[in-house]
């Protein structure tokens, strides 16, 4: 492995799609327009991607290499 890091966050709401986070473009894809609505909110806070990137980049694989450790 190269150490990369790939990956995205996915919502849903009431068993349907709601908004996706991809890490590679570093943007959120809403399913509707209410979705939409959200969308808008956290790209224009600006912060609620650098979140979701840290979180995919650093937590989700520490806790990945923690638990594939224990067997």
């Amino acid at each position: 492995s190269d150490g990369s890091v790939r990956g995205s966050e996915r919502f849903g709401y009431d068993g349907r799609d709601f908004i996706s986070f991809e890490l590679g473009s570093k943007s959120f894809t809403s399913a509707d327009d209410v979705a939409e609505i959200t969308r808008r909110h956290w790209e224009e806070k600006g912060t609620v991607a650098e979140g979701w990137e840290n979180y995919l980049k650093h937590v989700c694989p520490e806790w990945l290499q923690k638990y594939v450790g224990y067997g």
